[in-house]
């Protein structure tokens, strides 16, 4: 008999950013399993908050999750869908848009 994995938390972390950051808050969630080792992702919530630039959906300027049953991101009160290689891919996205966001608005500049 096999037993299913069972899902536990893997990482929540919620990051204040200081303004020559950026500001705002950067929150992961992540849920899954080892396996052999390896770690598989079953769940996933990342958002980079900030309700200076954006004050819909709870300030979530940014994120990506898979709720729903599908794989999205949320762009300043915009949902679609998106296209899923691997919870490592997404992240990276992430990682890079929320620069691109930061960069755009002018923090950490003089």
């Amino acid at each position: 008999m096999v037993i299913p994995p069972i899902e536990s938390l893997l990482e929540q972390e919620r990051f204040e950013l200081k303004p020559k950051s950026g500001a705002g808050t950067l929150s992961y969630e992540v849920w899954g399993f080892k396996d052999r080792g390896k770690t598989i992702v079953t769940r996933y919530n990342l958002a980079y908050i900030n309700h200076a630039i954006f004050r819909g959906d709870h300030g979530r300027v940014l994120g990506f999750d898979n709720a729903h049953g599908y794989h999205h991101r949320h762009f300043m009160g915009n949902v679609e869908a998106v296209e899923f290689e691997s919870y490592e891919a997404t992240l990276e996205r992430f990682q890079r848009e929320w620069l691109e966001i930061v960069e755009s608005e002018g923090a950490g500049k003089s």
